[in-house]
């Protein structure tokens, strides 16, 4: 969904347009979507995170993110603005599948997502892949480079995850402002060549 608000120029005279655009941030449990969402706001990150409980334990695997102590239980939100006239607003999905119910929600509109992804628990990630495929939902494949974990190329990760053909995977640091922001600029322009594709097909 792309969304305008109108801004009145310095000089008083005719109103300009500025387009937000709706991106969500998906990915398994414990990825890093919270941080992702977090380091690259501008602005206070809406958060809804709970303490993770001995409730919990059946059925949130945390092997691999043993220091976890939190989860958002149902959504992230945070605004960038990429450059003059064009911001992002961030939505982070939950990571766990008993909470999965809010993602067409979440999705109603979404220009595209990113996926971010853990080699250590690449599985944990097919569900997004599955579900954007299956909706048509423009997505790239971040894969978050976690201290410690070994290093896989893309064209690893994309054959590993059975990608469509052209769908892009890209290395990243979910903690790093400006890794998160090419991460977006890359899923902007992905998107953009779809949905311009989709346009002329439909009228060709």
């Amino acid at each position: 969904m792309a969304y305008e608000r109108s801004e009145s120029t310095p000089a008083g005279g005719a109103d300009t347009t500025a387009l937000a655009l709706k991106i969500l941030v998906a990915g398994g449990f414990g990825v890093g979507k919270t941080t992702l969402v977090g380091a690259v706001s501008e602005i206070r990150p809406l958060r809804t995170e709970e303490q993770l409980s001995r409730a919990g334990q059946s059925v949130d695997d945390t092997g691999g993110v043993d220091r976890k102590t939190t989860t958002t239980v149902a959504m992230d939100f945070g605004r960038i603005t990429i450059r003059s006239g064009l911001s992002l607003y961030l939505f982070g999905t939950p990571g766990q599948d008993r909470f999965w119910f809010l993602w067409d929600e979440l999705s109603q509109g979404a220009l595209g997502a990113v996926v971010l992804a853990d080699t250590r628990r690449l599985e944990d990630c097919f569900p997004a892949v599955d579900y954007f495929e299956h909706r048509r939902i423009p997505f790239v494949v971040a894969v978050n480079c976690f201290t410690g974990a070994r290093t896989y190329g893309a064209h690893d990760v994309s054959r590993a995850l059975d990608l469509d053909r052209g769908t892009p995977v890209v290395l990243c640091d979910a903690r790093d402002r400006d890794s998160g922001k090419e991460v977006l600029i890359r899923l902007v322009e992905y998107a953009g060549r779809v949905h311009t594709a989709r346009l002329l097909d439909s009228v060709g």
